[in-house]
C-alpha cells in the first residue's frame, strides 16, 4: 500500500499526536508499505536514515509559547509539485485542521479513501484561547463537520468517541487505541540525569511528563504536593515538558511553598533520558481529563512505574484502581490521599501494582494494533476499487 499519514505536528516530536504519527509511519514502513509523512516544515536535520518519506510544506509557528505550526501549503509550490508525483492508495489524517483539509482535498481529487482519527479535545482548546463558549461550540461543530466528510472515523479511546459525538458527529466510530513499545533501558543515562538536573537520589519522585499546561491537571498536582509537604512526606516533584504554563507552575509552587521540592526539566527529546526518568520515579501522576489516550502513561508502565489517573476519562481507561494503577476522583483531596496512601504502602505492594501495569497497559505498535490498522486500510481501498471497477 501507498499510505499518506497527515499531521499538524511531526519531527521534531513535540506532542503526543506527532509521536503517534511517527509510530504509524515507522511501523507501516517496516512492514513493507510505502509511507509518506505529510506535515508542516520544521528543522529536522538529516533524513537519510528514515524508512519513510517526509513531504513537508511551508509553515509558521503559532506563538512562542506553543510549539505547533500553522500549515501554509497553498503558498508552497514545491509541496504541490511533489504531491503531483505521489500516487497514494489511502489518506489517513490525524487532525481536522490544516493537515486534515490537505488530506481531504487530495483524497477527493484522486478518488481514494480517507480515514480520520480524533486525538484531541478541540472544544477545550478553543475555549482556553478564546474564553468564549459560543466560539468553542462553533469550532466543535466545524470539527464534527470535517469528520462527517471522511470515509471512516477512528478515535483513540471510548472517551474520545463520546467527545466527537458531543460535537455533533452522527456517523460510526472505530476505537483504535494507541500503542507503545517496551524499550531497552539505558541505565548508564541515569547518572547523567542526576548531573543534568537537581534531582535527589533516594527521595520518592512524583513525575509528570507532557505539555506544561494547566488543562493537564498540573495545578492539582502542585496543590497535592503542598499537602504532602505539610504532612511531612518526603518527596520530589519532577515536571518534564514544555508549554504555556511553565511560569504559572513556578508561581504556584512558590505560592504553596514547594519550590524547593519541584524540578522542571523542559522537553526531553532523548528517549533514553526520558525512559530513565520514568524508571527512577516512584509514581507517575497524570490527572488529565483532557488527554484521550496518552502515550506517557503507557510509557511509564513500560518502565515499571505505577501510574495515577483520574476516573471517567480517556487516560484512566486501561487502569483498574489498586490493581494495575491508581484511579482517583478528580479532586485535589482525593489525588492527595491516593498519593499519600501509595507512598506509605510496603515496597512489595507498590511493586506489585507497577508490575501489573507493566504486564497489562503497554501494547506494542507492531502487533495486533497495526494488524487491525492495515486490515481497515485494505478494506477501504478494496471498497473504493469495487465502486470504481466500471
Amino acid at each position: 500500500m501507498k499510505i499518506g499519514e497527515y499531521s499538524d505536528s511531526f519531527l521534531p516530536i513535540i506532542d503526543g499526536v506527532g509521536r503517534v504519527v511517527k509510530a504509524y509511519t515507522e511501523t507501516l514502513a517496516h512492514r513493507g508499505h510505502q509511507v509518506y509523512a505529510i506535515a508542516p516544515m520544521a528543522d529536522m536535520g538529516f533524513r537519510g536514515n528514515l524508512p519513510y518519506e517526509i513531504v513537508d510544506y511551508s509553515s509558521m509557528q503559532m506563538s512562542k509559547s506553543m510549539p505547533w505550526r500553522i500549515g501554509l501549503d497553498s503558498l508552497d509550490p514545491h509541496f504541490a509539485a511533489r504531491m503531483r508525483y505521489i500516487d497514494l492508495d489511502i489518506c489517513h489524517v490525524h487532525s481536522p485542521v490544516f493537515a486534515g483539509h490537505i488530506g481531504l482535498k487530495y483524497a477527493r481529487q484522486h478518488n481514494v479513501p480517507i480515514v480520520a482519527t480524533l486525538h484531541s479535545k478541540y472544544y477545550d482548546d478553543i475555549l482556553k484561547v478564546t474564553k468564549s463558549h459560543a466560539l468553542a461550540r462553533l469550532g466543535a461543530n466545524m470539527v464534527a463537520d470535517f469528520y462527517q466528510q471522511c470515509d471512516e472515523v477512528w478515535t483513540v479511546s471510548e472517551d474520545s468517541a463520546r467527545t466527537l459525538k458531543s460535537y455533533g458527529y452522527k456517523g460510526d466510530v472505530i476505537v483504535m487505541t494507541n500503542g507503545t513499545d517496551k524499550h531497552v533501558l539505558h541505565k548508564e543515562c541515569i547518572e547523567d540525569l542526576y548531573s543534568l538536573y537537581p534531582i535527589k537520589k533516594n527521595v520518592p519522585i512524583l513525575l509528570f511528563v507532557g505539555q506544561i499546561n494547566f488543562k493537564k491537571g498540573i495545578d492539582k498536582v502542585i496543590e497535592c504536593c503542598a499537602l504532602l509537604k505539610k504532612d511531612g512526606v518526603n518527596f520530589q516533584l519532577v515536571l518534564a515538558g514544555q508549554g504555556p504554563d511553565e511560569q504559572a507552575c513556578r508561581n504556584l509552587a512558590e505560592k504553596v511553598g514547594i519550590s524547593d521540592r519541584m524540578v522542571m526539566t523542559g522537553h526531553l527529546s532523548d528517549i533514553r533520558y526520558l525512559d530513565c526518568l520514568y524508571y527512577i520515579s516512584t509514581l507517575f501522576v497524570f490527572p488529565s481529563v483532557y488527554d484521550s489516550a496518552p502515550l506517557v502513561t503507557r510509557e511509564a508502565c513500560a518502565m515499571h512505574t505505577a501510574c495515577l489517573t483520574v476516573e471517567n476519562c480517556g487516560a484512566s481507561e486501561p487502569f483498574t484502581d489498586m490493581y494495575n494503577g491508581l484511579v482517583s476522583k478528580n479532586t485535589v483531596e482525593d489525588i492527595y490521599k491516593k498519593i499519600s496512601d501509595f507512598l506509605s504502602m510496603p515496597a512489595d505492594r507498590r511493586h506489585e501494582i507497577a508490575e501489573n501495569g507493566f504486564n497489562t497497559v503497554p501494547i506494542p505498535w507492531d502487533g495486533p494494533i497495526m494488524d487491525r490498522v492495515i486490515e481497515r486500510y485494505q478494506n477501504l481501498i478494496d471498497l473504493y476499487k469495487f465502486k470504481n471497477r466500471n
